[in-house]
């Protein structure tokens, strides 16, 4: 198979952090989860962006910040990827958030994917003090926002004047280091909106689902590249899931943590990579069917090594 995998680090958004009580010592697991990704050959690192958990009977367990967090696991690693799934659009300011990206870029060697969504933890947003406007204000600010990153990204002197956001003037040195700039992924699977905004200004998306949902979703977004003039094979396409391995389906899904039954919608544990080594191949096989190129994984216990380990032996080439 030629799909890539990138493992998905909460920061201690799904409780994982629980137990370790030692606030370095926590840090110091995800550092261990980073550096088992890239000797054990996974493309990318994938950081959450919340400021609490998101299990709320675990409200009190360690969370760590996210960009923070990017700009010290870029010098503990020095091959993998590292990227947000995704940056909250509403969290920070997006002329500071670019110029954020542009220095871990840097800090990174160039080895940045800047994720961004719009933002949907609404008791997160209430909990901080940041105002929680309808989806449809969500997303507009969302289009608003990644035009003033690209201008950040490229421009001497940024300028932008819109409803949300207006810079003016703003400069941004470095830039950072890949060219023509990093890249920009845009997660969500909204067709109208979302997926146009990809089309538009995406270098990469993210979309969650079963594989047909996914390949219905990439089906849209080529005929929106179609209408903009836009290569669809110039952007990265990325999914979402969850896996337990285990000797057999049942064992696997007897491992399934409580925490994981709440976040799996629908039927999902019929398609995520939930099961023995030959279910999560054919399943693998489907998501690289549907279109999918890389894989980022939610592990069910991600700061036990051992999981990881197993899946890179059986799965990555």
């Amino acid at each position: 198979m030629s799909l890539k995998y990138g493992v998905y680090l909460a920061l201690g958004g799904l409780t994982e952090l629980a137990g370790i009580k030692d606030p370095v010592e926590a840090y110091e697991t995800l550092t261990r989860v980073a550096q088992t990704a890239e000797e054990y050959g996974y493309e990318s690192i994938w950081l959450a962006d919340h400021f609490q958990t998101t299990i709320p009977l675990s409200p009190q367990e360690a969370t760590f910040e996210c960009w923070t967090s990017a700009a010290a696991l870029a010098r503990d690693t020095k091959r993998v990827r590292i990227g947000q799934m995704v940056t909250g659009n509403s969290y920070r300011n997006p002329a500071l958030q670019a110029k954020m990206a542009s220095t871990v870029d840097v800090l990174s060697h160039g080895r940045l994917t800047f994720g961004i969504g719009a933002g949907w933890y609404e008791s997160e947003y209430r909990a901080y003090g940041y105002e929680y406007p309808e989806a449809n204000v969500r997303a507009r600010q969302l289009r608003e926002a990644v035009q003033v990153i690209l201008a950040m990204w490229k421009e001497d002197e940024a300028v932008f004047e819109g409803k949300y956001y207006q810079v003016r003037g703003a400069i941004n040195q470095p830039k950072g280091v890949q060219q023509p700039h990093i890249p920009l992924l845009i997660a969500g699977g909204g067709e109208q909106v979302t997926l146009k905004l990809v089309a538009q200004y995406g270098d990469a998306c993210n979309v969650f689902g079963d594989p047909a949902t996914v390949a219905h979703k990439f089906a849209v977004l080529k005929q929106h590249c179609e209408s903009v003039g836009r290569s669809y094979n110039s952007i990265h396409r990325t999914a979402q899931t969850f896996c337990i391995i285990g000797d057999t389906d049942e064992q696997a899904q007897a491992l399934i943590p409580e925490w994981m039954k709440a976040l799996l919608p629908g039927d999902s544990q019929s398609y995520a990579l939930i099961g023995s080594s030959e279910t999560i191949r054919q399943r693998l096989a489907a998501y690289e069917a549907a279109g999918v190129q890389e894989l980022a994984i939610i592990f069910s216990e991600v700061t036990q090594l051992d999981t990881i380990r197993r899946f890179a032996r059986e799965f990555i080439v």
